[in-house]
């Protein structure tokens, strides 16, 4: 049970922060939204906010992770169109409203002087394991090795600043650009 209680607030805490970001929410609005008591947030988290949103970031990418390593075993088209279509659900789903908790923790100011917050090195943590997935699979597909990096990197980049771009004009739009690019790209590398 008390698992399962732990799992919800991480859980609350990843689509909390992707919808408002890290600095808008309380400990109080977590603990709410999971519908979980306030001492039982603090029981779990003694690191209190930045503990719980290291943790959501990272629950947010291990879920990334399942379904792009799932769909790279077809290839690397699939597994870009799987990704496509992971942020697509997340943003149409969510009626703009929503996007990616590792991006959302990584635009927040942080304060003069201190020392990298969890949630930012377990962002930048996720955002490499993504690109290494993809990576990975243009390279068994004969792309070479920094060519594959490279192009891992131009594909989060280019979706994570998308889905800021639909939120921001609440539009899938530029997400359908984007892939329609993402896919000649990646066709090419491949050729």
């Amino acid at each position: 049970m008390s698992s399962e209680v732990r799992q919800r607030i991480v859980a609350g805490a990843a689509d909390m922060i992707r919808r408002r970001g890290l600095n808008a929410t309380s400990v109080r609005d977590l603990a709410v939204h999971a519908g979980a008591p306030l001492g039982s947030t603090y029981h779990y988290f003694p690191g209190g906010k930045q503990q719980l949103a290291e943790e959501a970031v990272r629950f947010t990418g291990k879920r990334v992770h399942k379904v792009l390593e799932r769909e790279l075993a077809a290839g690397p088209v699939a597994g870009l169109h799987a990704f496509l279509k992971l942020w697509r659900e997340v943003v149409v789903s969510n009626d703009f409203r929503a996007g990616c908790p590792a991006l959302a923790v990584t635009v927040e100011e942080l304060p003069e002087g201190e020392e990298v917050p969890g949630a930012l090195a377990a962002a930048a943590e996720v955002f490499r394991d993504w690109a290494a997935l993809l990576a990975g699979a243009f390279a068994e597909h004969g792309v070479e090795r920094h060519r594959a990096d490279r192009l891992a990197t131009v594909i989060i980049a280019a979706i994570e600043g998308t889905v800021a771009l639909c939120r921001a004009q609440r539009s899938v739009r530029p997400l359908d650009d984007v892939a329609a690019e993402l896919e000649l790209l990646v066709e090419a590398a491949l050729g």
